[in-house]
């Protein structure tokens, strides 16, 4: 088999773009995945039950079906209840943001429940409210416990953002397809695709060990 990437040199800025599209995706589905989940987590805690119960169905139901298949809910269904077409990208962002926030919430929640309950009464004792002990005292420490969880969890947020491509976004892998199509290349793409999601991936693993390494060392 005669591998030919002289086609890749015209196709780099596209490939960028893509690429681009993939971390943009990733990092914003980061954050609020992160900020929703820290909500969830709580009201999941919450001594509301209402809040609570509707809090872990939520979390549930988006930890019991595929990606792919919220990701074709968001494209299809969003437009036909609502009569706008929001376009595959911002229905990848809307998908992967409250996917990804009902695993940030697990993440966080266990971060939460580390804590020992002396802490929380001792904030208590100096007379915070449950806002004041949760935002001073509680999520700090259980933040830092759970910073390698909630990398990793990125890591494979990452990974996933690959699923966009069957909407039409023009993600990394999207990119690469198109290209591959274009150029007949599928083969070459699709290796050169793997080996950047793998030196990416490996590479914050690593970094991700050794961060939890240094914390373990702390404690």
């Amino acid at each position: 088999m005669n591998l030919d990437f002289s086609t890749l040199a015209g196709a780099q800025d596209f490939l960028w773009q893509g690429f681009k599209y993939s971390l943009t995706l990733t990092v914003s589905s980061m954050v609020f995945g992160i900020f929703f989940g820290t909500l969830l987590a709580m009201a999941r805690m919450s001594s509301i039950k209402p809040l609570s119960l509707a809090a872990a169905g939520y979390v549930n139901l988006f930890r019991s079906v595929p990606l792919v298949l919220v990701i074709f809910w968001f494209y299809i269904l969003v437009p036909l209840l609502t009569g706008v077409d929001v376009g595959a990208e911002r229905s990848a962002f809307l998908t992967f943001a409250i996917f990804e926030a009902a695993y940030y919430c697990e993440i966080i929640r266990a971060g939460i429940q580390s804590i020992p309950r002396g802490q929380i009464a001792a904030g208590q004792a100096m007379g915070f409210s449950y806002g004041q002990n949760m935002r001073y005292v509680i999520l700090p420490q259980a933040f830092r416990n759970v910073v390698p969880l909630l990398l990793t969890q990125t890591i494979v947020l990452f990974q996933d953002t690959s699923l966009v491509y069957v909407v039409g976004a023009t993600d990394l892998l999207g990119a690469a397809d198109k290209v591959a199509h274009r150029d007949n290349t599928l083969v070459e793409m699709y290796m050169l695709v793997a080996l950047i999601y793998f030196s990416i991936s490996f590479a914050l693993s690593q970094a991700v060990k050794r961060l939890h390494a240094r914390i373990a060392i702390v404690r």
